[in-house]
């Protein structure tokens, strides 16, 4: 976490983009950037159903930019498209399922989460996350 932070803008062309399972992962702050938060944008491709997963410290925030899809909380299926927003505490479960389009968000934690840090699946981890679940 950077000590004095500094104002950010990224563009359209985003920021450094990884494939980590079902998830194409925009990193719109970078580790050396982290204040308070994290952020992202995710992209899931259509017909893809991504493992469920919680965060132990981090509140998660989802904004839907483009696309539809179901997002499943703590078991239980809502539709999402466009415009949608969800605010999911600590300890929520939650993964989603694409249909024909493409699903695009923006993803904020706060405290800050990445991939390897408070990211944890209630079955196997897609290959490129690093936390194991905790016992």
């Amino acid at each position: 976490m950077s000590s004095e932070l500094r104002m950010l803008h990224v563009g359209e062309a985003g920021g450094p983009r990884v494939k980590l399972g079902p998830y194409d992962i925009e990193t719109l702050i970078a580790e050396s950037d982290e204040g308070a938060a994290t952020a992202y944008r995710i992209r899931i491709a259509p017909h893809q159903r991504t493992q469920v997963s919680y965060h132990l410290v981090a509140e998660e925030l989802y904004y839907v930019i483009s696309g539809s899809g179901v997002a499943l909380l703590d078991g239980e299926e809502r539709p999402l498209r466009a415009g949608d927003f969800l605010r999911l505490p600590p300890g929520t479960t939650h993964g989603f399922v694409t249909a024909q389009e493409e699903l695009v968000m923006l993803d904020v934690h706060t405290p800050g989460s990445r991939p390897n840090r408070d990211v944890y699946f209630l079955d196997d981890k897609p290959e490129g996350f690093g936390v194991p679940r905790p016992s």
